[in-house]
Order: structure tokens, then C-alpha cells, then sequence
């Protein structure tokens, strides 16, 4: 038996020896256990103080939406930090109740909120008009030249590598 025959047996040897010693402390018996192990519990959301919680949100919304001139009401930027003061409000108070936010309750808080200070906020929709023809003409037929060019200017290239090489 050559060094190198050898120097592989002990290898193996060795190999054997370490997972022996690794397996003999991860009996199955020792350490698997089935029963499920829970680190912490969900508490369930507790609906009726969030509503609550969320109509003194907006309580506090409707004082400070009382200073604003209702002219401006639809103009975000006279009102932007106390609406960013509500979403907190109602962000916070979700959480202490244990809801998670955005939920179906405080959306529809929301909504009412929305219905009562912004329902006459709707922007005029522009009423598109179609260009004049000549403008359309004019805009349908230059990509169709423009393609048209490119594929002349590819085959008299082609052709012309023929005549070079």
C-alpha cells in the first residue's frame, strides 16, 4: 500500500469519526420535539375601542380642519400636516388596540372623513379633441417614411458589401 492509498484511508477513517461524534449528540430522542412551540400570541383586535379611538382621531381632525378657510379645503397644501396628524392618529391607535393598519374599519372612518370635508373637491375633466387632420397626416406618415428609409438604407448597405468584399 503506496503513501497515497493511505493518506485516503485515513481520510475516511477520520470522516467516519466526526460523524459519529456529530450524530451522537442529535439523537432524535433527545432533542426533536413535536409539539409545536409558540413564541408569542396574536391578541385579537378589539374593534369596538378602535372605533373609538379612530372617531377621537377624527375629532381632533375636524378642530384643526375648523381653522382652514372650507375655500381652501381643497388645497392640500393648507391642510397637508394635519391630515398627516390624523393618518398617524389612526396609525397609532390601530396598533395600541392590536389591528393591523390600513383595516376595513378605519378605511371607512376615513372615507366618511373624506366625504364630509372633500366631496366637492372633483377637478373638471379636459375634453380631448382630436388633432387637426393635416397635424395627424402629418404625424401617421413620418414613422411610415422613416421605416421605409431604414429598410432601403439596410438592403443598399447589404448590396453594397457584396460589391466591397
Amino acid at each position: 500500500m503506496d503513501s497515497y492509498d493511505f493518506d485516503v484511508l485515513k481520510l475516511l477513517f477520520l470522516g467516519v469519526l466526526v460523524n459519529t461524534w456529530m450524530m451522537s449528540g442529535a439523537s432524535a430522542s433527545d432533542s426533536f420535539n413535536l409539539e409545536p412551540t409558540v413564541t408569542w400570541q396574536r391578541r385579537l383586535c378589539n374593534e369596538s375601542r378602535l372605533r373609538w379611538e379612530v372617531e377621537v382621531c377624527g375629532e381632533d381632525f375636524k378642530r384643526d380642519m375648523a381653522h382652514i378657510d372650507p375655500q381652501q379645503w381643497c388645497n392640500l397644501t393648507y391642510f397637508m400636516s394635519e391630515y398627516y396628524v390624523f393618518t398617524v392618529c389612526t396609525e397609532t391607535k390601530s396598533q395600541s388596540v392590536n389591528c393591523y393598519w390600513p383595516n376595513p374599519l378605519v378605511e371607512s372612518y376615513i372615507i366618511l372623513i373624506h366625504k364630509h370635508f372633500f366631496s366637492n373637491c372633483t377637478i373638471e375633466k379636459e375634453m380631448w379633441v382630436d388633432p387637426p387632420d393635416d397635424t395627424l397626416t402629418i404625424l401617421i406618415l413620418i414613422p411610415v417614411f422613416l421605416t421605409l428609409a431604414m429598410i432601403a438604407l439596410v438592403v443598399w448597405c447589404s448590396k453594397r458589401s457584396d460589391l466591397l468584399a
